[in-house]
């Protein structure tokens, strides 16, 4: 059996599920339900935004997960998805007469970067990673990551149905702390469903939105959905006669509105030049939610740091190779885990079946991609805002001392940069912002700071590394033989 039951099934308020137990399969499905709902926004969103097939890439989400959880042996709770680092490279690709086959290319070698880096971590040692990125970085890596997202919900999400997103926001709220028991742990859950049938009666009672540019539009359309097939996959898209059909997207992506299906990859070293900074990015991301899931679970997760680095990277040349985009550590699912307290691999097995079976149905698919742009706003408020946390909590359990400049200084410009999506131009066709150059300049700001500082200005900077274990504590100073 790879699950324990959890207390005989029943969850008693204040417990904690351990990623290797679960509870019964009714409950289980429903924390599974839970965490597509999470990830599917994004997952759908991303590859559109860089031209690929969504459908293609809930699909390989789903495959990516199972070999995520299966190589990190069932310790690491996690769900692989679209990632974001991403859009802003296909567009520069994009701009510079490239096409959809020179995107998954490039992507591929990020995906064999980041699995390479993976291996030397694995072969070196967590202390490696401890060393480049101390508990001071780390945590800036997940408050930034998590308070980048915040742009999608104040201009996305929240403007679409701003009454609407108040409301769901005030029944997660209410959901998560008022009931006891198994509903306050699927509140994100309930206030979706609720949020979509509120929704839909909204539209009966007040009539479609009306929105600032004079559009009008229903909260609920399910005009895709009437479209959509029950079972099919997306096609096969022969890349010699397609062409590019450039259309803005929220203002500031461009992607091709001819979407494509399965396709092989082409490589162009000027492409792959312009793709591989990210994996900077990519590195402190997986390391960040490897933290984060350590600091949830009260695990020391070290060992597991190599695998996760390189598990993403292999999951991410197998989704490119075959036409959808690369996958990474989802912090939308670590917001479902920190308001749940449940983190049974099980729920994520669960989840990667359902996205799965979703890549054979574009009618479900295009349900869930139907959900209300109000009710994404206030269910996303709150778990953007909880990810963003972790990042503090990691300060706050390795005792990180922001009285330090060589601490405060890096992760106060790094963390300006990535929320407020701060970029930086090298040239016309290559931009670095948001996450990306966020998480560069806290990394290498940091070292430098610690470089430039008096002895014992570096020595005391980082933190400890302390993680919560359980029955004592962990303490990893990168001592051989210390810590156990």
């Amino acid at each position: 059996m790879i699950w324990k039951l959890h207390n005989g099934g029943v969850l008693n308020p204040g417990e904690v599920v351990a990623p290797d137990e679960r509870l019964g399969w009714g409950r289980t499905i429903g924390l599974g339900a839970q965490h597509v709902v999470a990830m599917f926004g994004a997952t759908f969103v991303f590859p559109v935004l860089m031209g690929l097939n969504p459908q293609l890439a809930v699909m390989m989400s789903g495959v990516a997960t199972l070999v995520f959880i299966f190589v990190t042996k069932h310790e690491v709770p996690s769900y692989l998805g679209s990632s974001a680092a991403f859009p802003g490279v296909a567009t520069a690709i994009y701009a510079s007469g490239g096409k959809p086959n020179d995107v998954s290319g490039a992507l591929l070698c990020v995906g064999l970067t980041l699995f390479i880096c993976g291996i030397i971590i694995q072969a070196a040692g967590s202390r490696v990673v401890h060393k480049v990125l101390p508990p001071t970085v780390t945590g800036a890596v997940v408050m930034l990551i998590g308070f980048n997202l915040a742009p999608v919900v104040a201009k996305t999400y929240w403007p679409t149905d701003q009454w609407t997103a108040l409301i769901v926001m005030l029944l997660v709220i209410a959901l998560s702390v008022g009931p006891r028991g198994f509903i306050s742990r699927i509140a994100i859950f309930l206030a979706l469903v609720i949020g979509y049938v509120l929704s839909w009666i909204e539209d009966l009672v007040f009539g479609p939105l009306h929105h600032g540019d004079g559009s009008v539009a229903p909260r609920v359309d399910w005009s895709a959905v009437h479209d959509s097939a029950w079972i099919g996959l997306p096609p096969v898209t022969n890349l010699d006669t397609w062409t590019y059909l450039p259309q803005a997207r929220n203002g500031s992506h461009y992607a091709p509105t001819n979407v494509v299906g399965f396709h092989l990859p082409s490589f162009h070293l000027a492409f792959i030049l312009l793709a591989l900074p990210v994996v900077i990015a990519l590195i402190a991301e997986n390391t960040g939610h490897v933290k984060a899931v350590a600091e949830m679970t009260g695990k020391n997760l070290d060992h597991q740091l190599g695998r996760a680095v390189a598990t993403d990277g292999a999951t991410s040349m197998l989704a490119t190779f075959l036409g959808a985009g690369p996958t990474t550590t989802y912090s939308e699912n670590i917001g479902v885990m920190a308001a749940t307290r449940v983190y049974s691999t099980a729920a994520y097995m669960v989840a990667a079946i359902v996205a799965i079976l979703f890549g054979f149905s574009p009618k479900f698919g295009a349900i869930i991609s139907a959900t209300p742009g109000g009710v994404l706003g206030g269910i996303t408020v709150v778990l953007y805002g909880m990810i963003g946390l972790l990042g503090a909590k990691i300060w706050k359990e390795n005792n990180v001392d922001f009285g330090n400049p060589v601490n405060l200084v890096p992760v106060a410009a790094g963390i300006i940069i990535g929320v407020g999506d701060v970029s930086l131009k090298f040239s016309d066709s290559f931009t670095l912002g948001g996450i990306a150059l966020g998480t560069i300049v806290t990394v290498g700001v940091y070292h430098l700071a610690a470089w430039l500082a008096p002895n014992e200005l570096s020595d005391a900077a980082g933190g400890t590394n302390i993680i919560l274990d359980t029955p004592g504590m962990y303490v990893d100073d990168g001592t051989p033989g210390e810590g156990q």
